[in-house]
């Protein structure tokens, strides 16, 4: 029998205050997250919040304006006293995060949900941003999955039969809200959508985290796409408000940052001293971080990437990256956990052995690097990294104390695109395309992660093929009529091996994020409004009008 529901201490909006409205049409069970309490705690953060959001996307265009005009990207002079002052750590490892040894990703679906937290990790992200097509029943239905999974009732059977059952021991759920560039428009405040990371965040943590506590854990977070200090720092002032109206100790929250941005990489210690008292550490968001490169400096020739499976974490750029990101954590008392393995097991024995064996190879760097644990894209991949890290690691919990003094790097090691060395093949060019097509016809179905060509690919690894493409293009690496070819032959191929593929929208979305002459800074803004959002609009309203 499910408990109780637990009714939040919470009287967030004055009684005058607008609420929030929902737009979208009801939905089964929607009403048990869309209450009227949790749509008023919403309009609290909204109201609190909004502005300064609009204030940073604003100061991400001019610090990108910046950068384009020639202005250097280095380590900011008003963080030298913080990066400076050795006396400040961030809070300790709240309970259900001392051990991360193996940490699984994937999107609140009610079979991941289950598959996830049965996996043997220590940690689940459950992801509502990369891996998450944000249609609204995704959105409301994954709320619902995390809900369920903590009151234990998400136990079911599918049609043929296979049953799916939460076990004893399980992950340490994590939630990944969307980025601060994207907005729910099945919400609306005061004629304005909500931005959607405040909506996945304030849902789960208006139903779910007195849960949690009373659990044994917390409600805990991943941050994503963060560019500065600025940027964390709205986020431990969310975190603070959100404390207060529902009654719940000041530092109970705990949030992971993702480095996946370049300009983010030059303000680590500043966001972990942003968030020390709610910071579970930093982790190397590897693919978002070339897609980052890619996008912040497409402009200049000396950053032009090789095919992307030839960018490794050994070029020097990026082994420059994680060992910052090492000493920097270890320096303060934080946590640092690795990338990806994106691999996903294979029907070939010889394929799955290879693949299995790049993993191990990548997660041993990893744990020799220093860093406390790894993130894996799969359950069958759980054991590979978690044999790895209990070799290094033994009975501790991580490996905090390696301090890593003797890393030292400066802005040009993080700069270092040149020396990666060759130029893209036809083959990448060709695989870009195919991923490209594939990933955006998947996600207009509203599957945010899917399985390509042996690896589990995401929003993420769909901007680094977009982005390497109208890089190419830009430099004149790649001649537009033999791209606009590989495009042609890659539709015509994949209409012929999936009949019902959505080929025609997934090319359009492509070419506005590709071919354009102006790189559109995500994907996902455009293609959700044109394709998931299912809300009136107005008379002759442009279908991205509203994205911030």
């Amino acid at each position: 029998m499910p408990r109780t529901a637990i009714a939040p201490a919470a009287t967030p909006a004055p009684a005058a205050a607008p609420r929030v409205r929902v737009l979208a049409a009801p939905g089964h069970r929607h009403e048990e997250i869309l209450t009227p309490a949790a749509l008023d705690f919403l309009g609290a953060l909204a109201r609190a919040f909004a502005p300064r959001r609009a204030d940073l996307l604003k100061e991400r265009l001019r610090r990108r304006e910046r950068l384009v005009s020639g202005s250097p990207l280095d380590f900011p002079l008003t963080g030298a006293a913080i990066r400076t002052d050795p006396t400040w750590r961030v809070a300790p490892p709240a309970p259900g995060l001392t051990d991360r040894r193996v940490e699984i990703t994937g999107p609140p679906d009610r079979r991941m949900t289950v598959n996830a937290l049965n996996s043997g990790a220590r940690v689940w992200m459950a992801d509502f941003e990369d891996a998450t097509a944000p249609t609204w029943e995704n959105v409301i239905g994954g709320q619902l999955n995390l809900l369920d999974a903590i009151e234990r009732r998400i136990d079911f059977t599918t049609p043929e039969g296979k049953e799916y059952r939460l076990g004893a021991d399980l992950a340490t759920l994590v939630v990944r809200p969307r980025g601060w560039h994207l907005l729910e428009e099945h919400l609306e405040l005061d004629g304005s959508p909500l931005p959607a990371s405040l909506v996945d965040f304030g849902l789960y943590f208006f139903h779910c985290a007195r849960r949690q506590i009373e659990a044994g854990h917390g409600p805990y977070f991943y941050l994503p796409k963060l560019e500065n200090a600025g940027e964390a720092r709205l986020w431990n002032d969310i975190f603070l408000l959100a404390q207060e109206l529902l009654d719940i100790p000041r530092g109970t929250v705990r949030a992971t940052v993702l480095i996946e941005t370049i300009t983010a990489a030059f303000e680590m210690e500043e966001i972990l001293h942003a968030l020390r008292e709610h910071s579970a550490g930093l982790n190397a968001g590897r693919w978002d971080y070339l897609f980052s490169v890619i996008k912040t400096f497409g402009h200049r020739t000396d950053f032009q990437l090789p095919d992307r499976a030839q960018v490794t974490m050994t070029a020097p750029f990026m082994r420059a990256y994680t060992e910052l990101l090492v000493r920097t954590c270890h320096k303060r008392g934080a946590h640092a956990i690795g990338g990806m393995a994106a691999h996903v097991p294979s029907k070939d024995a010889e394929a799955n052995t290879a693949a299995l064996a790049k993993v191990r190879l990548d997660k041993e760097r990893e744990a020799e690097a220093g860093f406390d644990g790894s993130w894996v894209a799969h359950p069958a991949l759980v054991p590979v990294c978690r044999e790895v890290f209990d070799g290094v690691l033994g009975e501790r919990p991580d490996q905090r104390d390696r301090t890593r003094d003797e890393v030292s790097v400066t802005a040009a090691d993080l700069l270092a695109v040149r020396r990666a060395g060759a130029r893209p093949t036809p083959e990448g060019v060709r695989a870009n395309v195919a991923v490209s097509l594939r990933y955006f016809d998947a996600w207009l179905r509203g599957h945010g992660a899917v399985a390509l060509y042996g690896l589990m690919e995401d929003a993420a690894t769909a901007e680094i093929a977009r982005t390497q493409l109208w890089q190419w293009l830009r430099h004149r690496t790649v001649d537009r009529d033999t791209l606009l070819t590989v495009i042609e032959e890659e539709c015509a191929a994949f209409e012929k091996e999936q009949p019902d593929a959505l080929v025609t929208e997934a090319r359009a979305v492509l070419e506005r994020v590709a071919l354009t002459r102006d790189l559109p800074a995500f994907f996902t803004p455009d293609a959700y409004t044109r394709h998931l959002v299912r809300v009136p609009r107005p008379a002759g309203g442009a279908p991205n009008d509203r994205v911030g």
